[in-house]
């Protein structure tokens, strides 16, 4: 069992630190904070032993990649800690998730799960033999509407001792999504977040897997899939899903981004449109992957990229690309 004192360790605060400073040693308020290390991660020890730690507050920005998001930034002491918790937290939930699950997680991704949809599919429509439906579903303003005390019950059901329930109370209670009402929402800036939103979507995942026998369920934050030769199950399945998500964890899902369609109709998961025997990008995505380069030119951006486009079927996006620059 992990106890308190391996998180808040002075030697798991300084891996953290090693691990956090990584590509931002150029920031102003990194270099700042390591003019002082030492002293900053032994206060910082000191308050969390002592019990007397308060998290912070957040700098709030937007981003459009690719939609509109509100990131919100801890103090660098508070982000230091979540990758503390992070670190040590990790690999014991992460043996708990189920495997079709693909968010955040050391070795999956968005390119594993596309290839294990691709192979689901493969295997529900026995080699483009059988019609495949696809039931697709996308939960509404996931971050936003997570709730603070469903997740900390979900949380002290773990073997933990009430000191690290103490400590993660005071990262999840650090930030509401709406003004004025306390207790829902984490913040798109938070490592622990990444975490915590697994954590809670893995009650979703084990009913799916458990309760509803699913076979062929992929699950990537608040986009999931369902494979399926009968599409009366997958509406029947549909509303016991939808009922879980409202009853056990205040969630919805988003009314124009649930459907269930054949794999022929071309279906949109993760960025990529899948057809029986091939994948294109998403139309969108290909916009702004050429306006990025024309308007801001980086090699590294441009490698990145052909390196993406290797995943699926975009010959043409691919000799645009390369022939900017």
């Amino acid at each position: 069992m992990v106890n308190f004192e391996k998180i808040i360790s002075v030697d798991n605060l300084l891996l953290a630190w090693k691990e956090f400073i990584c590509g931002k040693r150029n920031r102003k308020d990194m270099q700042e904070f390591q003019l002082h290390l030492m002293d900053n991660v032994l206060s910082l020890h000191s308050d969390l032993k002592n019990k007397i730690y308060t998290h912070g507050g957040y700098y709030a920005f937007n981003i459009s990649d690719p939609k509109p998001r509100n990131i919100h930034k801890a103090t660098v002491r508070d982000r230091l800690l979540h990758h503390a918790i992070y670190r040590i937290l990790y690999p014991i939930f992460d043996k708990k998730f189920i495997y079709d699950s693909y968010s955040c997680r050391t070795e999956k991704g968005t390119h594993k799960a596309i290839n294990r949809f691709r192979d689901f599919h493969r295997k529900v429509s026995k080699n483009n033999t059988k019609t495949c439906w696809v039931l697709k579903c996308d939960i509404r303003k996931f971050f936003a509407n997570i709730d603070h005390n469903i997740l900390k019950r979900i949380l002290s059901k773990a073997t933990f001792d009430t000191d690290i329930l103490w400590l993660l109370s005071q990262v999840i209670d650090s930030f509401s999504a709406r003004q004025g009402l306390a207790g829902v929402g984490l913040p798109l800036g938070n490592l622990t977040s990444q975490l915590l939103v697994n954590i809670y979507m893995n009650e979703f995942d084990q009913f799916v897997k458990r309760e509803l026998k699913v076979k062929y369920y992929i699950r990537y934050a608040d986009d999931f899939v369902i494979l399926s030769q009968d599409k009366g199950y997958l509406k029947n399945i549909l509303e016991k899903m939808k009922e879980f998500l409202e009853n056990k964890l205040k969630l919805n899902m988003h009314p124009d981004k649930v459907f269930i369609k054949t794999i022929v109709s071309g279906v949109d998961f993760l960025g990529w449109v899948h057809f029986p025997k091939h994948r294109v990008l998403r139309t969108s995505t290909k916009r702004r992957m050429l306006k990025a380069l024309r308007d801001n030119f980086k090699k590294e951006s441009k490698q990145s990229y052909l390196g993406m486009l290797l995943h699926g079927n975009a010959y043409k996006l691919e000799e645009k690309i390369k022939a900017l620059g």
